[in-house]
């Protein structure tokens, strides 16, 4: 009997130790499927997700009710993301919250706007457009956001010379081919009528005038109420229509009427709406980048356009520098044909190569994984020029890459429209990056100063790229050094409120109004107030 308990003793004991060792390997193999969220209040989660961005936490004002309406009739939720992105390429990276819930502030969080709203409307002695004296048509000149700009201002000299302004005509022949019409592009029923109590405007010319002379006139560039009220009002006891050949800078930034200023931004904020496609496709893309959660727009200006206006050809090879000097010399009505490269960009005023963003992203503190919606058309040299870029920052998003080839064919081949998308995801984006202090950048830095001077990082190229070339020559390296100097110098070029800058001091003529900073850049104090009963803003547009 005593043997039998000694030979089953062993026997129960391997059973014991088999059993543990099941037990740990069960628990192993459910520690690597199970994972352990932590409870409401803990502060490990990544920040992004638990604080939206505060643009998602906008007013009515910023949510157009143009996007609902077209939800109405088509649900973008329910659109199938393209098969390339069916999987969010961030949810296999292990990211590290707390980096994230440290520098969110840092990297994310708006400047104040001190207590600044937007204040357009008409003051109570503001009067409906008495009897026009004539027609004027508008033959606008340049890429989107410079038409934009002079539509603007065409409507406020309408008001100026109390003429019916027929719909512009959008320009066909630039460096782009965009067979676009306006109502191509804009929303042509919501910009008759919301002018209707500033300017009549009209789709075209009555037939009783269509075939009369009509003066033909590229009016002067930055002119004031004299000009317009002696040069160009006074032709109406000559004419019935009136032609200006160009749109562009026509209007003073400054010194105007405090009612024709506030005309400018109510056209160009509330008149001047884009297309209901373009304004649904445009919310998709906001959406889908939102889905990465909070993102930079970075407006790469390094187009082959850009480079070959400016002569930039910095880190190119010879003979994509001789290419872009070719297509300078035949471009008739750009003036400067012989540039130096290096000088231009020691002053400043060439845009950032990729490789160049790329560094000033790390600088800023960007992490790698900061999803980067890339507003621009096609980068000249294509992925050649991009490989920095991307090594650094793999979420590199366009509208290519968001949106199925379907989704986006109606757009192709119309570069207005293009741009036009582009503008709405960078309006709307957290962080706006511009390359360059090209019209893109004026315009959308603008308007986001409008909406609640949204975060607008400006980049100081001037300084910047001495400090890309000490780089270059190993006199300084990448880390904690060269992010303390990129800080200093962006700590001022944030987009916080301030008034809009005149011209430089010593400046005489058109290089004076040419120094000024432009109206739309900044409307800042014409059209933005600090008031303890903030005007309602309701009918603002988002973009």
């Amino acid at each position: 009997m005593t043997k039998r308990r000694r030979r089953a003793l062993p026997l129960l004991l391997r059973k014991l130790l088999t059993c543990a060792i099941c037990a740990v390997a069960m628990v192993a193999l459910l520690s690597g499927h199970v994972r352990v969220l932590p409870p409401a209040g803990v502060s490990g989660a990544p920040q992004f997700l638990k604080v939206a961005p505060r643009s998602l936490q906008r007013s009515s004002h910023c949510s157009r009710p143009q996007y609902q309406r077209q939800g109405s009739e088509q649900s973008w939720t329910k659109e199938l993301v393209p098969p390339q992105f069916s999987k969010n390429p961030g949810s296999s990276r292990k990211m590290n919250s707390a980096d994230w819930s440290l520098d969110f502030d840092k990297l994310w969080k708006h400047p104040s706007n001190r207590d600044f709203m937007p204040c357009i409307s008409p003051s109570t002695n503001y009067t409906v457009p008495s009897a026009s004296q004539g027609y004027l048509l508008v033959h606008t000149n340049g890429g989107l956001n410079q038409m934009r700009a002079g539509i603007c201002d065409m409507v406020a000299v309408a008001r100026i010379i109390n003429a019916t302004l027929v719909i512009p005509e959008l320009d066909k022949g630039s460096f782009w081919r965009d067979s676009s019409n306006f109502s191509d592009i804009f929303d042509e029923e919501h910009f008759i009528s919301t002018l209707s109590n500033d300017v009549k405007v009209v789709k075209k010319l009555p037939k009783e005038v269509a075939k009369t002379t009509k003066l033909v006139k590229e009016f002067k560039s930055w002119s004031g109420m004299d000009y317009y009220h002696k040069e160009i009002a006074g032709k109406w006891e000559y004419y019935e229509v009136i032609r200006a050949s160009k749109s562009d800078s026509r209007l003073a930034n400054n010194n105007l009427p405090s009612a024709i200023q506030k005309l400018r931004c109510r056209a160009c904020y509330e008149a001047l709406r884009f297309a209901p496609h373009i304004e649904a496709m445009g919310k998709l893309l906001v959406e889908r980048m939102r889905s990465y959660g909070p993102y930079i727009a970075l407006h790469l200006r390094y187009e082959k356009d850009m480079l070959a206006f400016s002569g930039c050809t910095h880190g190119l090879s010879a003979a994509e520098a001789k290419e872009l000097r070719i297509i300078r010399e035949n471009t008739l009505h750009w003036k400067i044909k012989n540039i130096n490269s290096t000088e231009q960009r020691s002053k400043g005023y060439c845009p950032l190569t990729p490789k160049e963003v790329a560094i000033f992203l790390t600088a800023l503190g960007y992490p790698p994984h900061t999803p980067i919606y890339v507003a621009a058309g096609e980068i000249y040299g294509g992925d050649s020029h991009m490989t920095e870029l991307r090594s650094r920052y793999p979420m590199l998003m366009s509208k290519e890459k968001l949106t199925s080839v379907e989704e986006l064919k109606p757009f192709m081949n119309h570069a207005s429209q293009m741009a036009a998308l582009d503008y709405i995801v960078s309006v709307e984006s957290d962080v706006f990056i511009p390359s360059y202090s090209g019209n893109m950048a004026r315009a959308v830095g603008g308007h986001r100063r409008f909406l609640g001077h949204r975060k607008t990082i400006s980049p100081d190229r001037k300084a910047l790229v001495r400090l890309f070339d000490k780089i270059e020559q190993g006199t300084l390296k990448e880390g904690s050094r060269l992010s303390d100097r990129v800080a200093e110098l962006q700590k001022r070029r944030q987009g916080s409120p301030r008034k809009r800058k005149g011209p430089i001091s010593g400046t005489k003529g058109m290089d004076r109004f040419r120094s000024e900073e432009v109206f739309y850049e900044n409307p800042l104090p014409d059209c933005l107030c600090r008031s303890e009963l903030p005007e309602v803003i309701a009918s603002v547009d988002i973009r």
